[in-house]
């Protein structure tokens, strides 16, 4: 029988259960509270450590517990909650979420989440900084349209300043990581053939979804929130739904399909024939960044076997 240790994550706790056996353990979110998480799960033979996705609290013990050479998995929050509520668990408390967490590891066969590549890893912070300053940027330019006073002008200014210093910056870096990487340049090549795909949606896909090229078209959609999903009961066909996925790919993707198709004569086809039968705005928004995804997708898998076949 396999045993899981679920950890329920918090900013300053990593509360651990194994499964079977229920035995609990409660240890600090730090390097020291980690490493004997990872020497209690040993002890314990556990072959997999589940946790959340809990808005970052949980990279830490992520790497390190991987680097102690125990295995680990990410789950979806969500998903442990509605595993909770259909076994009839409806209290919440560090200790049982982290029994639910192990539980519903074992249940659904959870494997392990491959531990991203230093690369990688800088790759997408960088990525994420660089839309951190970009929403504050917007924010700052905001203010300064509603605001007279020469003072607060010049504070503004100065702050604008800086934030587009630091948005070149990073820009600069990202573009050096992806150009100094074979595949990487390879992938950015093949994307940037497609008119409208610049610089910050190759950063974004290959910080966001690395998996690009590896999956089938379906299959990367629904990574992204872009597959309609099913909602069928015998004779009634329900509205398909998008849900879930990777907000951060699916939202860049909606506005470069809306430039892209201004420029391919397909894309363009594709969204008249949408909105002329009488789709509604956000089916047409969708179906065509689907359809844009597929096709960077489509491109990826041919670089990938073009640097394979080159190495």
């Amino acid at each position: 029988m396999k045993i899981f240790c679920g950890v329920d994550v918090s900013k300053a706790r990593l509360d651990a259960c194994i499964e079977p056996g229920g035995i609990f353990e409660s240890f600090d979110n730090d390097s020291d509270g980690i490493a004997a998480l990872a020497g209690f799960c040993r002890r314990h033979q556990a072959e997999l450590v589940v946790m959340e996705a809990s808005g970052g609290y949980e990279r830490q013990a992520f790497l390190l517990l991987w680097e102690a050479d125990v295995a680990c998995a990410l789950t979806n929050p969500r998903s442990v909650r509605r595993y909770a509520e259909a076994m009839g668990v409806l209290e919440k408390t560090d200790r049982l979420d982290a029994g639910l967490i192990a539980r519903f590891g074992l249940a659904r066969g959870i494997r392990p989440t491959p531990l991203p590549s230093p690369p990688q890893r800088r790759l997408k912070a960088l990525v994420a900084r660089l839309q951190q300053v970009t929403d504050d940027l917007i924010v700052q330019k905001q203010r300064r349209c509603a605001l007279t006073e020469a003072e607060t002008l010049a504070s503004l200014d100065e702050v604008i300043a800086l934030l587009k210093r630091q948005s070149r910056t990073l820009e600069g870096e990202i573009a050096s990581m992806i150009d100094d990487d074979p595949l990487w340049s390879q992938l950015a090549q093949a994307w940037r053939s497609v008119k409208g795909v610049a610089g910050r949606t190759v950063a974004r896909l290959m910080a966001d979804m690395p998996e690009i090229g590896t999956y089938s078209n379906k299959a990367v959609a629904k990574l992204a929130g872009l597959a309609p999903l099913a909602d069928d009961s015998g004779i009634r066909q329900g509205k398909r739904h998008v849900r879930g996925g990777r907000e951060g790919v699916r939202s860049i993707l909606f506005l470069v399909a809306d430039i892209a198709r201004r420029f391919d004569p397909s894309l363009a086809e594709f969204h008249r024939k949408l909105s002329q039968a009488g789709k509604p705005k956000m089916v047409v928004r969708i179906a065509l960044a689907r359809k844009l995804l597929v096709r960077l997708n489509a491109k990826a898998r041919d670089a990938r076997i073009k640097y394979a076949n080159a190495t």
